[in-house]
C-alpha cells in the first residue's frame, strides 16, 4: 500500500524546522531528505528514520522495524504531533549521516 500524499506532506511539515525538507517518490513510497541528505522513509503511511546514536539518545521510545520487507531496521516514529521533537530528531540524525556522494556527470 502506498502512502497518502497528505500524510507525506504532514511528515515533511513536522520536520521543517530541521532544514530544507524534500520528499521524493521511490518505488511507490517516499524518501525524505533534509539539506540533501536522505534521513528516512515514509512507507505505508508510517515514518521511519535511519538509526544513529544521536537519534537514539533523543528517542522517547525506541522501535526498530524494517520499513518494507527485506529492508534493514529503521527507527519507527509513531509520535508525530510534536514538531519540535521531530525536528530535533531529524537534525541530530543528519549530523551523524555522511555527506551525499556527488553525482557523476553523464557523458554526451
Amino acid at each position: 500500500m502506498a502512502s497518502n500524499p497528505d500524510f507525506v506532506q504532514y511528515v515533511a511539515d513536522q520536520c521543517a524546522d530541521a532544514g530544507e525538507i524534500i520528499t521524493k517518490k521511490m518505488f511507490g513510497d517516499y524518501g525524505i531528505y533534509c539539506d540533501n541528505k536522505i534521513f528516512g522513509l515514509i512507507c505505508d503511511n508510517r515514518f521511519y528514520i535511519k538509526p544513529t546514536e544521536a537519534g537514539r539518545k533523543l528517542l522517547r521510545t525506541e522501535q526498530l522495524r524494517p520499513p518494507y520487507e527485506g529492508a534493514k531496521n529503521y527507527f519507527y516514529i509513531e509520535e508525530l504531533d510534536d514538531h519540535e521533537y521531530i525536528a530535533a530528531l531529524v537534525r541530530s540524525t543528519c549530523k551523524e549521516l555522511p555527506e551525499p556522494k556527488p553525482k557523476k556527470r553523464k557523458k554526451t
